[in-house]
């Protein structure tokens, strides 16, 4: 028997089908770490995506009321976007997966090092450990925390 999509059991399953699309959570983190941003700023911090496809993430998180687009009907045309109370309200998961990714990459570097035969002297976890204290204990504010570009991964999937 064949399940359908629009109840899924794990609660979660529909917010993880919308930021798993490609570049979404990119645009997120920007629109969080730099406020209000016009299409341009978008496209020059996101050199790898197509203007196309930019298009097509904000729409659909526009849509979701995740991104709140502003048009003002100036000559040239100015479009702005910035994230909805909505869209806030990720900001903790942003940040979140932000430590875990970056902990992952730690841990995986090192364990390549290690097979390699270059033992760093670095525990991973310790490392790992010390940027989630970091992180959890700075008062740092959002404009200045960034994302690793190395996380935002190709044109095709972030």
């Amino acid at each position: 028997m064949r399940r359908e999509n629009s109840s899924p059991a794990c609660p979660m399953d529909s917010l993880l089908r919308l930021l798993m699309g490609p570049w979404t959570t990119y645009i997120l983190w920007l629109l969080y770490s730099n406020g209000v941003l016009r299409f341009g700023q978008l496209k020059r911090f996101m050199p790898d995506v197509s203007a196309k496809v930019l298009t097509e993430r904000l729409r659909m998180l526009e849509t979701a009321d995740l991104v709140h687009r502003d048009y003002q009907p100036t000559i040239p045309p100015q479009v702005s976007y910035s994230l909805t109370v909505k869209g806030q309200d990720l900001q903790n998961v942003l940040e979140g997966l932000n430590v875990l990714a970056r902990k992952w990459r730690v841990a995986e570097q090192t364990g390549l090092e290690r097979e390699a035969g270059h033992d760093t002297g670095v525990d991973a976890q310790s490392i790992a450990m010390a940027l989630t204290l970091q992180h959890a204990k700075s008062a740092v504010p959002p404009s200045s925390m960034q994302l690793d570009p190395g996380l935002a991964g190709s044109s095709s999937s972030p």
